[in-house]
């Protein structure tokens, strides 16, 4: 069994932080911290966790930012060139990995009024964690100051360095602070993209992807555009870095995004739909087979998804699109395509019992339909 991703931030950790940070400050009060750090610290999740601990070092660590710096820095592992961050761990040369992210909770918090020289303590703790949640508060306080330093960091020779670029400036990273101007207007991220899009490190290549995703949320026209610019003579790694940006607009079926990639014409032939069985309880699983007969002389691009309307609790439908097939159908083929689809309990979903339609999507247009009913009461998400 797995173990919780909160013990990343154990007891332990708590100890081999003080450790090193008495280690490089003998002055450092690692009783206080510790007991600050692990009172409360067993009833809280990761990202609290790390937000509690920080708190721990603010009570703990010299009252002027300067000096407080100084001494997580000097507590680092030294570092390791092409070393894999997800591999990195505290150990008795100093600390890195998850013990980093409350120290870099604390730049964020303590650093505000001096912008250079938290972003040069960012630059050194994102070779050994990650500092995408930490220069987030800099960047929404200062953002012609760390905008000018991102730009100069995609020639940086560290790809931690250069990662940071796209990932601290993502819009609306997983567990980060919300960048309301850039969800706005993105802008300002898009040189930093463009000079990341052909960078030799593939970490770097898929945080700008991911990037590019979020923008697709809010300006999927932002995103036809860039693929039109930079889609045609792209390289094998760039185009495989924009059909990753381009996942949730292909899956929406956006026809400019489609177009874009060969793929917008509508199906010249038939399609038809099938999901058995027709009835299911929670936990069954449906088999969906699409059958597609081309009437074209030539051959078709097509991306293949199935639209499931779930049922609400008011007996209105929500569309939710699942990945089917990317092909070519060549001229006259009849091909039947089949998937098998769970419909078991999840986090992020309530189930209601009554029909469900269901919807064949090649192109971004609806081709087909069919229905399955789900019997039995209504089921409410469970943890796991």
């Amino acid at each position: 069994m797995t173990e919780p991703f909160k013990l990343l931030l154990d007891p332990a950790v708590v100890r081999a932080i003080g450790a090193h940070l008495q280690r490089v400050a003998p002055v450092f009060d690692r009783p206080r911290f510790e007991q600050l750090a692990l009172d409360g610290l067993e009833a809280l999740e990761l990202k609290a966790r790390a937000m509690h601990l920080a708190d721990a070092l603010e009570s703990t660590l010299p009252a002027g930012f300067a000096a407080g710096v100084e001494i997580l820095e000097a507590a680092l592992v030294p570092v390791v060139a092409g070393a894999d961050l997800g591999a990195l761990r505290t150990g008795p040369q100093g600390l890195a990995g998850w013990a980093l992210w409350p120290m870099g909770e604390w730049v964020a918090r303590r650093g505000l009024e001096d912008p250079h020289r938290a972003l040069q303590a960012l630059h050194a703790l994102t070779q050994r964690f990650t500092a995408e949640w930490a220069i987030r508060p800099l960047l929404l306080r200062h953002p012609d100051t760390v905008f000018a330093t991102l730009q100069r960091w995609c020639d940086d020779p560290s790809p931690h360095v250069r990662r940071l670029v796209s990932e601290g400036s993502r819009p609306r990273l997983p567990w980060g602070l919300q960048l309301r101007p850039l969800i706005a207007d993105p802008a300002p991220t898009l040189p930093l993209l463009a000079a990341l899009q052909d960078d030799p490190s593939p970490y770097v290549r898929r945080s700008v992807a991911n990037h590019l995703n979020d923008i697709a949320k809010d300006h999927p026209a932002v995103v036809a555009g860039w693929l039109q610019r930079h889609l045609p003579g792209a390289s094998v790694e760039r185009r495989a870095l924009l059909r990753h940006a381009s996942r949730s607009l292909i899956k929406a079926g956006d026809a400019a995004v489609l177009a874009a990639w060969g793929q917008g014409e509508a199906l010249q032939g038939r399609a038809e739909l099938t999901v058995t069985p027709a009835q299911i309880t929670l936990g069954d699983r449906l088999t969906v087979s699409a059958t597609l007969t081309s009437l074209s002389r030539q051959p078709q691009a097509l991306v293949v998804d199935y639209v499931i309307h779930h049922v609400k609790a008011n007996g209105s439908t929500s569309p939710k699109v699942f990945k089917g097939w990317t092909l070519t159908l060549a001229p006259g083929e009849t091909r039947t395509l089949v998937k098998q689809h769970a419909v078991r309990p999840i986090t992020t979903r309530v189930y209601h019992r009554g029909a469900h339609p269901v919807a064949l999507q090649i192109n971004g247009a609806v081709v087909a339909s069919a229905v399955f009913d789900l019997r039995g009461g209504d089921v409410k998400p469970v943890s796991g």
